[in-house]
């Protein structure tokens, strides 16, 4: 039995500055991940990699929302290193969605032969999958993170880096202030990407879920401080939910690609194609809803 996660907004509050309230993000995201390395060693709990990853991306969207204050010159090297991280833990949570999701979803569904076999080279995968996650845990790079890092937000070391005086005055004020101006900004970027999309093509709509997701992550960040996000970052969810379905064909594909990549069993390689043509016809059922979610969202109140 999996042990879900509960959600806990980042506890922020009007009175904290810019600098303060990147520093609090950048710590509280920071403990979560730590508080997942022991799951993260092995399938048992397909959580750990998975909230370690969001975590890891997390923080560097916060990296992202706040450059208009902590430059990317200053917050690059830092960016890098949850990149790597992220990356590390990518392909064992391809591999955890596609065995216990994707596979688990057309089980009874998919009449051939062929399954079993997909599944024992899954499995196969990502037993070695984890055991990069494994070796990137006890890893020196991983270890200096994790004593560096820490030390970077603790003390707003940003600080101490050459800012222009635009940007060490936006660090000194409000939160709240800053807040609504960067949702603002995100909010117009996900407008920006969906503008005519066409939800036919898997790039268009690729790069319109990355905008949403910026955005949600930013949303949930101001959260506490800007009173009515919550309905706002459900509506985004919904949204998220369906761009992502196109997004897990594609991951799907490719995967089965790799893992077929010397497969000959033609009963493996047919229930694959199988697989992908039901994925597919899932994905676009959902997204007969795109339209109407997309104006629903167009039309939604800002609660900033």
């Amino acid at each position: 039995m999996q042990q879900r996660k509960t959600k806990t907004w980042v506890p922020l509050h009007a009175g904290l500055t810019v600098s303060e309230a990147l520093a609090e993000i950048l710590c509280h995201d920071f403990q979560v991940m730590l508080s997942w390395e022991d799951q993260a060693r092995t399938w048992d709990n397909t959580e750990g990699v998975h909230q370690m990853r969001v975590s890891s991306r997390r923080m560097r969207a916060a990296l992202s929302a706040f450059r208009t204050a902590v430059p990317k010159t200053v917050s690059q090297p830092w960016s890098d290193e949850l990149r790597w991280i992220a990356n590390q833990l990518g392909p064992a949570r391809d591999l955890d969605v596609f065995i216990d999701e994707g596979l688990a979803s057309v089980r009874h569904r998919l009449p051939l032969s062929g399954g079993e076999r997909l599944e024992a080279l899954a499995r196969q995968r990502r037993a070695l999958a984890y055991e990069s996650v494994r070796a990137m845990l006890d890893s020196e790079r991983y270890l200096a993170f994790k004593l560096d890092f820490p030390d970077w937000f603790g003390q707003a070391a940003w600080t101490r880096a050459e800012l222009s005086p635009r940007e060490r005055h936006r660090l000194a004020r409000s939160i709240a202030h800053y807040a609504r101006k960067r949702l603002d900004r995100l909010m117009h970027h996900v407008l920006e990407a969906g503008l005519g999309v066409d939800r036919d093509d898997p790039r268009q709509m690729h790069l319109l879920r990355i905008e949403c997701k910026k955005l949600r992550y930013a949303a949930e960040f101001f959260a506490p401080i800007v009173p009515g996000l919550d309905d706002f970052i459900d509506r985004l969810k919904g949204l998220q939910d369906l761009l992502g379905a196109l997004n897990d064909v594609a991951v799907t594909s490719e995967l089965l690609a790799d893992l077929l990549a010397e497969e000959s069993d033609r009963e493996v390689i047919r229930y694959a194609g199988a697989l992908i043509g039901w994925r597919t016809h899932q994905a676009y059922d959902l997204l007969k809803d795109f339209e109407e979610r997309w104006r629903e969202f167009r039309r939604s109140e800002r609660p900033w």
